[in-house]
């Protein structure tokens, strides 16, 4: 199983006495070791079910639950292969019951917290206000803090307010039985820290812990983890102190410092040997990198040979600059033959607002691109109102998801009639869809409104009982289609679009995505050595329950040939063999640092640590490319409507490239592409039957 591993490689996965540090270098087969390290641990006598490998996507998660398949086989499935929120929504439906949480509880969205958040202030917040008091409240808790510990360390009076806000927030989520995405990771350590019979529990359960992408931990994922794996330390963590680039969302680099203190046993495995790139990009990613100070110093090194060298392309503006990039992607894919796929070239920019001119330069080209990290498929409204049932379907006493159901589509039932069911839901503490039931209700509103609200409450309760008895992918699909017949969804796209296609465009999403959720329902089967066939089917309930941690939908992103337009942080994790880095200037990357105008004077720890951290996205950024890279800047930005005088980024310096070599110079391109035209010109005329 081992075969085809380098020596540390194999020693990383071979070392499984105790705590574990791999220090993956960019490209170095990261992904590889985890993999086989949980074959060596099966192979060991480790029970499958006792490893869980945890990760910070469902993508990353996929691939390795299908690499870990390819290796092992069956015994694969049952590994827990998930990302950190995934572990926190197993822990909590078991064993949420001692923090008062019934296994069906709600996670909310980014948009259900800013509408609670708004109520909870009183309504009179706009929504970018809203959005300010979430991103606060979400530091504190990745930090930890509850909103007394919050209020304690408050910084000025406008952070005490938001405090205060936190618990009547709080208050809310456990009255509508809901959680955040920052509870799926507070709540498990809760569970941990302050109930012994749970960490007993887990830590009996999980017999060794593996973390990838280990440097994007925080400081709670941290503690959680610490608490999972007990004193015994039986963890591998898997990262690169190069590539952290998260710190503004709470990513922490002490999480690597503290391991060594924490575990004095702990075994460091640097992977430097990198299988993607060239000498010539590694050279300019060693450089790039080497003024940041070191937790653990490593320098990466490439087999593959010296490679092209890295060019630096300078450009009057940003319209010049996407010119010569498609120019660059033409030019070389005119020069091989075949030329290669569009999809084998992406261009990487630091801030989204910098691809516009790109996207305008590929089109008048007739050159294929997408723009990676567009709208997630979940985002669209659409979607959104249908998963507002199904939460409704798991959790009656999840508000916000009452009233996006209530109205999408319209049910005849006014905002002065949701109005009064939500007065009367606070004045007797029981959620809006629990006041449907109650019998004082009859006084509080008119009958007609009553009788409608009601007939939406008797409604839910027979899809619920429905779905629950709805398995496997046939039944679930005609079930789906049924329910959305019955209430009227496609009209009511219809009818809210003023065009027909983008309605159209909109219920194609909505049966695209119930024939994702029915196959979902379908489970896998598979054979087994006595050509027994296993099923695993879900009731479509059991589905529905999964849908709010699901950011993608990994079955509809077949690859398509096309060139990616990315930002950097996006770009991280993946790889294509020409690169080109673009906007490389001071103020952008290095994004503007706040007392440093660029020269470099002596600035504070804070800012100092920004610039790590976007020395660190540049090194992400070089070392995404395998076989070329270009690094372009512009003379001149815009800047509002004025055209701004602009500098090259210190970074391009600290590469250390050749200048005779690293500028690329058009017209010696035109000369090279004219001589290799003469070229296979000539080969196609003495091979041609006219020749002879």
């Amino acid at each position: 199983m081992a075969a085809g591993l380098n020596l540390a490689q194999l020693q990383a996965v071979h070392y499984t006495q105790g705590p574990c540090l791999v220090l993956a270098g960019a490209g170095s087969g990261k992904t590889r070791v985890i993999t086989h390290k949980i074959a060596r641990l099966i192979e060991t006598g480790m029970a499958p079910r006792k490893i869980a490998a945890i990760t910070f996507t469902n993508k990353a998660a996929s691939e390795m639950r299908e690499r870990a398949k390819s290796l092992i086989g069956r015994q694969a499935k049952d590994v827990l292969v998930c990302t950190f929120h995934a572990l926190g929504v197993k822990m909590v439906r078991e064993d949420g019951h001692v923090l008062g949480l019934k296994p069906q509880f709600s996670i909310l969205d980014s948009d259900d917290v800013v509408g609670i958040l708004k109520d909870a202030a009183g309504g009179t917040a706009d929504v970018a206000t809203a959005r300010q008091w979430q991103w606060t409240i979400s530091k504190w808790k990745n930090m930890g803090l509850d909103y007394k510990e919050a209020l304690a360390q408050a910084a000025d009076d406008n952070e005490r307010a938001i405090a205060v806000l936190m618990q009547r927030y709080d208050e809310r989520l456990t009255a509508y039985q809901s959680v955040d995405f920052d509870d799926l990771i507070g709540m498990p350590l809760r569970l941990l820290r302050d109930h012994p019979e749970v960490r007993a529990k887990w830590q009996t359960n999980l017999g060794h812990v593996l973390v990838d992408e280990y440097q994007d931990t925080n400081a709670t994922q941290y503690e959680l983890l610490k608490l999972l794996v007990g004193e015994r330390g039986h963890l591998t963590a898997v990262g690169d102190d190069d590539q952290s680039i998260y710190g503004w969302r709470g990513a922490t680099l002490d999480n690597l410092k503290k391991l060594p203190v924490d575990y004095p046993q702990l075994k460091v495995i640097k992977l430097e040997q990198n299988y993607r790139s060239t000498s010539a990009i590694l050279r300019a990613a060693n450089n790039v990198i080497q003024p940041n100070p070191k937790l653990f110093p490593k320098t990466l090194f490439s087999e593959l040979g010296e490679g092209e060298p890295v060019r630096i392309v300078d450009c009057d503006s940003e319209e010049h600059e996407a010119e010569r990039a498609v120019a660059r992607i033409l030019s070389l894919r005119a020069a091989a033959n075949p030329p290669p796929d569009w999809k084998n070239f992406a261009i990487l920019y630091r801030a989204n607002h910098q691809a516009k001119p790109f996207e305008k330069a590929l089109r008048k080209a007739n050159v294929p691109y997408k723009v990676s990290g567009g709208t997630s498929f979940f985002d669209r409204a659409e979607i959104r109102d249908l998963c507002a049932w199904f939460r409704l379907w798991i959790n009656n006493d999840d508000d916000p998801a009452f009233l996006r159901a209530i109205t999408n589509p319209k049910r005849g039932i006014g905002h002065t009639t949701l109005g009064r069911l939500g007065e009367f839901s606070k004045a007797h503490h029981c959620s809006m869809f629990g006041a449907l039931f109650n019998a004082m209700l009859e006084d509080a509103m008119p009958a007609k409104g009553r009788e409608s609200l009601l007939e939406f409450g008797r409604y839910i309760n027979d899809l619920e009982y429905r779905a629950r008895q709805t398995r496997g992918a046939e039944e679930s699909l005609a079930f789906l289609l049924d329910w959305l017949k019955e209430i009227g969804y496609e009209q009511h796209l219809y009818d809210a679009e003023d065009s027909e296609k983008v309605a159209a465009a909109r219920w194609t999403n909505v049966l695209e995505f119930c024939d994702w959720m029915a196959q979902r329902a379908g489970g896998q089967t598979t054979t087994a050595a006595d050509t027994t066939t296993v099923s695993e089917s879900k009731s479509l309930l059991e589905v529905s329950q999964t849908i709010a941690l699901l950011s993608t939908i990994s079955e509809r992103e077949k690859e398509q040939d096309m060139v990616i337009l990315s930002t950097l942080h996006a770009s991280k994790g993946l790889e294509w063999p020409h690169v080109m880095l673009i906007g490389v200037n001071e103020g952008l990357l290095p994004f503007k640092l706040d007392d440093d105008d660029g020269r470099q004077q002596k600035v504070s720890d804070d800012t100092a640590q920004r610039l790590q951290e976007e020395r660190r996205l540049m090194y992400v950024g070089i070392t995404r490319a395998q076989r070329s890279l270009a690094v372009s800047w512009t003379k001149r930005r815009k800047k509002g409507r004025e055209l701004v005088s602009a500098l090259p980024s210190r970074f391009i310096a600290e590469m250390g490239l050749d200048s005779s070599t690293a500028r690329e110079d058009p017209r010696e391109k035109l000369r090279k592409l004219r001589e290799e035209f003469a070229r296979k010109a000539q080969s196609s005329a003495a091979t041609s039957p006219d020749s002879n």
